[in-house]
C-alpha cells in the first residue's frame, strides 16, 4: 500500500481506518500545552533576564553559602531598643545580630570584641555614636556606623518600635536590596 498523495485521499484512508472526526482547529489557536511551553530552562532564562533567583530553594542555598552580615545594635542600657533590634533581625536569613549598651550599668556593655565582630553598627542616638568614637576610636574608624535617631520612648518589642527599627535599619543592612 502506498502513501496517499493528496488531502482527499488521506481523508478517505482515515475514514476507512475508523479515525473519528475531530473538531476543526484554527491555525495559531490550538490548545496550548503549558507544561511544554514553560520548561525549567525557560523559567531559569527568564529569571536571569529579570535579575531574580529562581526557584526559591536556590535563594536559600545561596544564603547558606555566604557569610552573614554582622549587625550590632547599641543603645544606652541594652534594655529596650537594642534588644528589640536584635530580636527583629535575629531570624532574617543572611543576618547575624548582637546588642549592647554604652552605659556602665548596661545589661551587656559594648566591648572591643563586639565592635570587631560587627560589619554594621546601628546606634539609636547621636550620643551613642559619640561615646563609641570616644571609647573605641581605632576599632570604629573603618566600620559602617549609622545613627537611627530612635528616642528612648519605647518598651521592649513595642509594635511602633519594631516598625520603626525595620523601616530605618533595612536600607542600611541591605543597601542593594
Amino acid at each position: 500500500m502506498t502513501h496517499p498523495e493528496n488531502r482527499a485521499a488521506r481523508r478517505v484512508a482515515a475514514r476507512k481506518h475508523g479515525d473519528h472526526k475531530r473538531a476543526p482547529t484554527y491555525r495559531g489557536f490550538e490548545q496550548k500545552n503549558w507544561k511544554l511551553l514553560y520548561l525549567r530552562h525557560n523559567k531559569l532564562h527568564r529569571a536571569r533576564q529579570l535579575g531574580k533567583i529562581w526557584p526559591p530553594k536556590e535563594w536559600k542555598k545561596l544564603m547558606a553559602d555566604i557569610e552573614p552580615v554582622n549587625v550590632l545594635f547599641i543603645c544606652s542600657k541594652n534594655q529596650w531598643r537594642s534588644p528589640t533590634g536584635e530580636a527583629v533581625f535575629a531570624r532574617v536569613d543572611g543576618v547575624a545580630t548582637r546588642s549592647a549598651g554604652t552605659a556602665k550599668s548596661a545589661r551587656r556593655q559594648v566591648s572591643v570584641g563586639d565592635i570587631r565582630w560587627a560589619d554594621v553598627i546601628l546606634v539609636m542616638e547621636d550620643k551613642h555614636a559619640n561615646r563609641l568614637r570616644a571609647d573605641f576610636r581605632q576599632e570604629v574608624a573603618y566600620k559602617r556606623l549609622h545613627v537611627l535617631g530612635i528616642p528612648d520612648d519605647y518598651q521592649y518589642m513595642d509594635e511602633d518600635l519594631v516598625a520603626l527599627i525595620r523601616e530605618v535599619s533595612e536600607p542600611l543592612i541591605f543597601p542593594n536590596g
